[in-house]
Order: C-alpha cells, then structure tokens, then sequence
C-alpha cells in the first residue's frame, strides 16, 4: 500500500517562508514523477511544482522562483520550500506520485487528480497580510 503523508504546513504572515514535506512509504520516489499541487478556497486544483523520475524539475510560473522543489532520496522524501508567502498562497497543499494522465476520470476541478496515481491527505498554509 502507497501512503503519502505531508507535514510543514501552517499559519505565517506575508513574506514568511514555509518548507513542506513529503515522506513516502510503499513506492520509491526517486524511480517516480512526483509532484506538488495546490487547491486554494473556490479554486481549482493546480500544479505548484514537479520532479520527472529523470530528475527534471518543472515550476509553475507563478511561482517566480520563489519556491524550490527538492528530494531526499535516502529518506524517501519530497520537500517544497516556500519563500515571499502572500495570501494569495493560502491553500492546502499536496504531495503526489507517480504518473498516471491515462484513461477517464477526473483530471481537473478539484484535487486529487488522475494525472498521478496517488496522493497525500493534504497539508493547510495560511499567509495572513
């Protein structure tokens, strides 16, 4: 059984910076595409940022550079390091894992998504001005 289970998530004010995590148990990251989605209130489910199993890693644009996805393979975990907060960045955020964007189902509105296989429960930011 794959389980994805996210942590670091909280309360900051602007410009704050937050660093989440991502530990996996049942499935190798460093063999998997894994991601960072973000779902904010009446929004719908986006990608934040994304490492192929390559190694590649792929950011929103709205990011800005503000943000930096990392994995610590030793210990099968995925990080996202969050800098500049605005409240604009209040959502809960997702860890997810490997590829899946085959076969019908739901691959927008809200998450989890089909374009990965599996995802975590969620973690909440708020970023209060």
């Amino acid at each position: 059984e794959v389980q994805l289970v996210e942590s670091g998530g909280g309360s900051v004010q602007t410009g704050g910076s937050l660093r989440l995590s991502c530990t996996a148990s049942g499935i190798i990251f460093g063999r998997s595409d894994v991601a960072w989605y973000r779902q904010r209130p009446g929004n719908e489910c986006e990608l934040v940022s994304s490492i192929s199993r390559e190694g590649v890693p792929y950011y929103a644009d709205w990011t800005k550079g503000r943000f930096t996805i990392s994995q610590d393979i030793p210990k099968n975990t995925l990080h996202l390091q969050m800098t500049s907060l605005s409240p604009q960045d209040t959502a809960v955020y997702y860890c997810a894992a490997a590829w899946g964007g085959e076969g019908p189902g739901q691959y927008s509105g809200s998450c989890p998504l089909l374009w990965y296989q599996y995802w975590g429960q969620g973690t909440q930011v708020t970023v209060s001005s």
